[in-house]
């Protein structure tokens, strides 16, 4: 089976971090590596990092800098010219992955030889009802989150593509200067433009945070106006249905619920993210135990 790397494009993520590398390293099948690259950070996200390294000196995690530049996309093309594993697992500082999310990675691959870049659903753990919310994006990923008459659209907070496809693209991807694009369509498109194919698996699950709805609506239009901005630079490339009609209909429920739900939170001492796969966690451990008796 193939392995995979884990990378995490990290700035000022000193609340989340830790939590993330623990969802990280508690997985079925141990990741090839976990690769934190911290993006010119002003707060304590290297010292959390360096903190968890030393409480798990055993795990494979390194710690790098991308301090040439300050953005996403250069913090992400290191982390990607870095890693030695065969597939690139990308996911965001504060997402939380399920505990077989690595395990089922490396067998999208590793069945399907043509695969170069794969996807799947999110929830959010900050917030209520979770279940439904998975079912719900799995819903609008499967059916709308597409380009070119159906090919499948990669997430950045949860996505992954084969090292050797990222070796053909990676001096071809958008740099974005002006960061007005999504850079993980920007990445899905580049390689649709060179024939390669990608999937979506309903298995591939990750938790992130919903954090970004707690923002202006302007601030909030401006991130949806990245989808147009980012095909209009790709004419090439098309698409029918617009995912972002679901976002701006989702968005004053969110944004008007996130609040109240993290003062609920607070008051009953919860840590969303911790607790967000404990149950799978928990029954890892006891099948473990089993194993070892």
């Amino acid at each position: 089976m193939l392995n995979v790397s884990i990378i995490i494009p990290a700035w000022n993520e000193e609340e989340r971090i830790a939590d993330c590398l623990v969802n990280a390293v508690r997985q079925t099948v141990t990741p090839h590596e976990i690769l934190v690259v911290d993006n010119r950070s002003t707060d304590g996200t290297c010292a959390a990092v360096e903190r968890f390294m030393r409480d798990h000196p055993d795990e494979p995690i390194r710690l790098l800098h991308q301090n040439e530049e300050q953005g996403l996309i250069p913090t992400r093309n290191y982390g990607f010219d870095h890693a030695t594993g065969d597939v690139l697992g990308r996911i965001d500082a504060d997402c939380m992955l399920k505990p077989d999310w690595v395990e089922v990675v490396a067998g999208i691959f590793t069945e399907d030889p043509e695969a170069m870049g794969a996807t799947g659903p999110v929830t959010y753990y900050d917030m209520p009802a979770r279940h439904t919310s998975l079912a719900a994006d799995d819903h609008v990923r499967r059916r709308t989150y597409r380009a070119d008459g159906g090919e499948v659209l990669l997430f950045g907070s949860n996505m992954a593509l084969r090292a050797s496809a990222w070796r053909q693209i990676a001096g071809e991807v958008c740099r974005d200067k002006a960061d007005v694009m999504h850079e993980d369509v920007d990445i899905s498109l580049h390689l649709l433009g060179k024939g390669m194919k990608t999937v979506y698996s309903k298995r591939m699950i990750c938790g992130i945070s919903a954090r970004r709805m707690d923002t202006s609506f302007k601030s909030f239009h401006n991130y949806m106006k990245r989808f147009k901005n980012t095909f209009e630079a790709h004419p090439q490339h098309w698409r029918k249905h617009k995912s972002e009609h679901t976002l701006y209909l989702a968005y004053p429920w969110l944004r008007a619920l996130y609040p109240v739900y993290q003062q609920l939170l607070e008051i009953r001492d919860i840590n969303p993210a911790e607790r967000m796969w404990f149950d799978e966690q928990l029954a890892l451990v006891e099948r473990d135990d089993i194993k070892l008796d």
